[in-house]
């Protein structure tokens, strides 16, 4: 056995089950060139990281080679409801030319335990949000450059084909799935034609619903935390208009937007507290955009907003860094983890309720670019 092998195993026994462990996707072959994406050269790699946080600590315990991806929102990463295994899309991949990227496909399994890749297959064109059952046995995975969603049975650490079906055109670019419903339905964004698609979920196969809803302009990243509500965070200002992000009612009979606010430029990531109280919200604020812009930025926002009965309130925000990404909490809600793709960092920042405190960083060997919670 390699001293390699030893140090990940003495890793993944050294977490206790209630630890807080979150799960990042790393991207090595897209940077930005003042404010253009572009493929690095020399090329770097692709990785996931394992990293042990919460009461105020932050470290990587584990790191394992497979494909990421930048391009889509910041939850192509998903981890089982028993905290085994994480399930990694790669929307992107780079051309045989190396001068560019292309749609990628692939789908990776990781086992938590042994932190090591131990399956991967193929979903659709731009396999990109991903999102996992309650019970643990069904994935949706939302194909971006394809138009489709697809349906991936889940068992002992492996996936196979369920159904595909259209959730529109190629270019209505389905970005996230969420299950709700008890995983009898789920809501799917599609930050190409502004809609969000209501998709009835059964252990055969998918029904898209004749009706959709409407919060914003391009609907991308999209988070809930228990059965009442989601948000879903609007990027149709194209990093140069004010955004927005949406909160929704799941309860009743027809899902319905209820709330829309104002955010700041591209709300990238959304992702709920623990307790569906609060919504952390991560803003790239013109921190992607060429240093000459009218808009550009040093730096990023994270803010927090309070889910108050049918209305979204802002409760505080703080400075992180740029072209941020995901968010993940701990699970006393004390925690929040972000990812700063710009300088490759994992910020963490402290939350009693009403303010912000910044706390320990990571700098990661390549941008973060997706982030999920142990469950």
């Amino acid at each position: 056995m390699t001293v390699r092998r030893v140090w990940l195993l003495l890793g993944a026994i050294a977490m206790p089950a209630q630890a807080d462990i979150a799960v990042s996707a790393s991207d090595g072959k897209q940077v930005l060139a003042d404010g253009r994406q572009v493929v690095p050269s020399p090329l770097g790699g692709d990785n996931v990281s394992v990293i042990d946080f919460g009461n105020g600590k932050l470290r990587v315990v584990a790191t394992i080679a497979a494909p990421a991806s930048l391009i889509g929102p910041p939850r192509s990463v998903a981890i089982t409801p028993d905290g085994a295994y994480a399930i990694v899309t790669c929307a992107r991949k780079v051309r045989a030319d190396g001068t560019d990227i292309e749609p990628d496909d692939r789908v990776s399994v990781i086992d938590l335990r042994s932190m090591t890749l131990v399956s991967s297959i193929r979903a659709g064109a731009g396999a990109s949000g991903v999102a996992i059952d309650p019970a643990g046995r069904r994935v949706l995975i939302a194909n971006r450059a394809a138009g489709t969603l697809s349906l991936l049975a889940f068992e002992k650490g492996r996936l196979s084909p369920v159904a595909t079906i259209a959730v529109g055109p190629a270019t209505s670019s389905p970005a996230q799935p969420l299950f709700y419903d008890n995983g009898r339905k789920a809501l799917v964004t599609r930050d190409g034609d502004h809609r969000i698609s209501i998709v009835t979920v059964t252990e055969s196969g998918l029904s898209l619903d004749e009706t959709s809803l409407a919060g914003g302009l391009r609907p991308y990243a999209i988070d809930a935390a228990g059965p009442r509500y989601a948000v879903v965070g609007n990027i149709g200002g194209g990093g140069r208009n004010v955004d927005t992000i949406s909160l929704i009612d799941l309860a009743g009979e027809t899902s319905a937007v209820v709330d829309t606010v104002a955010v700041g430029l591209t709300p990238e990531g959304v992702k709920m507290s623990p307790d569906g109280r609060f919504v952390a919200v991560i803003v790239h604020n013109g921190s992607n955009l060429p240093r000459g812009a009218r808009l550009w930025s040093d730096h990023g926002l994270l803010q927090i907003w309070r889910i108050a009965g049918d209305r979204l309130v802002k409760v505080t925000e703080a400075r992180m860094g740029g072209w941020g990404q995901g968010a993940v909490w701990s699970k006393d809600g004390r925690q929040i983890l972000a990812q700063a793709a710009l300088d490759h960092r994992i910020q963490s920042f402290d939350f009693d309720g009403a303010r912000l405190r910044r706390g320990p960083e990571l700098t990661l060997s390549a941008a973060p670019a997706a982030i999920a919670g142990r469950p």
